[in-house]
């Protein structure tokens, strides 16, 4: 072959795969954070996974720091709740926890009535304890009773601020209680939703995970008209956390457990993946990706439910590009579709 025949062909290989990088990039930054919803619309100003538009709440997926806060800012307006309820409805699986949410949402929809009726209330708690395994929609469905909660009056701002241990403890003697408040004020008016927080039970002589809860206990009690706490973990854990301390236990009355994902959810969330990154999961490949979820879902506990099949969704779209990269020209379709080799191939990472 003539170098010059050569040198053209390898041009157009290179070029072809910046095409393949430059989509796969492009694809996964579209997906977001959420897997349950809907897929989202390929139109320019594209809703975020959650079916909102992105605002300026303090979250963990918007790179925020729980220290940056939303003070100074206007409130947002309220979302019509039968929209929140339906957006529930889109999401996959979650059977008992929408039972759940249903009816917390038809409680405090009563609530709200009585009390514009001049009627007396029960003193209910908000504070909730989600726990399951990784990957089970815990941020999700704390994200939307944060909305939820805005959407019926009793929170005034309907954010959500995410922090774990490390966002609430300092390694010094008095600088975990200003630590934990300045992480309040940023939550106040929506929901603080602390990930893994049985950790704040620490050992020790030098560990101040104590003082981070008597800060939130006493923040909880101040603010308790405009502060919704969710506290999440694994099962087991949390309820020794909860029931360790009589003053947690108090405030934290309502559990809601999230199940692991089933082979048929799994698999539609990862078809829902490939709606919203335009690809397409040919006829063939459904078995092996089924097989695929099945063994990595016996250890529920470190495949991550949702967040496994993500992982295992851009592992199939390195193997994808692989396919591609040895291919002389590729259409638009290729770029598209996802065989069951892409699937086979992606057993081995």
């Amino acid at each position: 072959m003539d170098k010059r025949d050569q040198s053209g062909k390898d041009e157009i290989i290179l070029r072809q795969l910046e095409v393949i990088r430059t989509m796969t990039e492009n694809s996964l930054s579209r997906m977001g954070t959420d897997f349950w919803g809907a897929p989202a619309p390929t139109r320019k100003d594209m809703p975020a996974a959650d079916g909102k538009m992105p605002s300026k709440a303090p979250t963990a997926s918007d790179g925020q720091t729980a220290a940056d806060g939303a003070g100074g800012t206007e409130a947002p307006p309220r979302e019509d709740i039968e929209d929140l309820k339906r957006e529930l409805e889109s999401y996959i699986g979650l059977a008992a926890v929408k039972r759940e949410v249903r009816d917390l949402i038809n409680l405090a929809s009563v609530e709200q009535l009585r009390r514009q009726h001049g009627l007396p209330t029960a003193d209910m708690s908000l504070h909730m304890v989600f726990t399951g395994n990784p990957g089970t929609g815990k941020t999700t469905i704390a994200r939307l009773m944060a909305r939820i909660y805005h959407s019926l009056g009793l929170l005034s701002r309907g954010q959500l601020v995410e922090v774990d241990r490390s966002g609430l403890v300092a390694g010094y003697v008095g600088q975990t209680a200003l630590k934990t408040r300045k992480v309040i004020d940023a939550a106040l008016g929506g929901v603080l939703f602390i990930d893994e927080a049985y950790a704040l039970n620490g050992s020790g002589a030098n560990d101040f995970g104590q003082e981070a809860i008597d800060t939130l206990l006493k923040a909880m009690e101040d603010h308790r008209e405009d502060l919704v706490v969710i506290a999440a973990g694994y099962d087991g854990l949390m309820e020794d956390f909860i029931r360790s301390n009589p003053g947690l236990e108090s405030r934290f009355n309502r559990f809601l457990h999230f199940d692991d994902y089933t082979a048929d959810e799994l698999l539609a969330i990862f078809r829902m993946q490939c709606e919203k990154g335009c690809y397409t999961l040919e006829e063939a490949a459904e078995a092996p990706l089924r097989a695929l979820l099945e063994e990595r879902m016996k250890d529920a506990g470190s495949f991550g439910n949702a967040r496994g099949v993500r992982n295992l969704f851009e592992q199939i779209l390195v193997r994808q590009a692989g396919r591609l990269a040895a291919m002389d020209e590729v259409s638009r379709e290729d770029l598209m579709r996802i065989t069951a080799a892409d699937v086979t191939a992606a057993e081995d990472l």
